[in-house]
């Protein structure tokens, strides 16, 4: 059976990957004047953004239980910057979104849009940090079997 911690590390990686070569085709797609670019990168920001939901709600569940001490220091900074990516990515995928739909092509909206895109790389990238350390540092969720 799989855990609510199992589930979550399994499902971490994604938004991860996704936002963050979201940013890497929005810069490309900045230099290219390519549409597909931009598409491609709103794409990979909308699945991003629902990676970041599903590991927040997995997230969620597989630290209850760890309010103590130390490691519920950890977790709760963790939890924080969860929270922080995820509404950072969402305001980043409501404007990408309306400004693509609305063909909004002002330069301080786009400015905007990939300003909030870049904030929301370095939020994820500072979330999956905090959570490797506490896996790597407390231990957390390392379960430990003696045959």
């Amino acid at each position: 059976m799989i855990s609510s911690t199992h589930l979550h590390a399994m499902l971490v990686h994604f938004p991860i990957a996704l936002i963050l070569v979201g940013l890497v085709t929005d810069i490309i797609g900045i230099f290219s004047a390519r549409p597909f670019f931009r598409q491609a990168s709103i794409a990979l920001l909308s699945l991003g953004t629902l990676g970041v939901i599903a590991a927040f709600l997995s997230g969620q569940s597989a630290g209850s239980g760890m309010e103590e001490g130390r490691l519920g220091k950890a977790v709760l900074l963790h939890e924080q910057a969860a929270q922080f990516t995820l509404w950072l990515s969402i305001a980043a995928l409501l404007l990408r979104g309306a400004a693509e739909l609305l063909q909004l092509r002002q330069p301080w909206i786009r400015i905007s849009a990939f300003l909030l895109l870049a904030f929301s790389s370095a939020a994820v990238a500072r979330t999956g940090y905090l959570g490797g350390q506490l896996v790597f540092k407390h231990a957390a969720g390392v379960e430990l079997t003696i045959d």
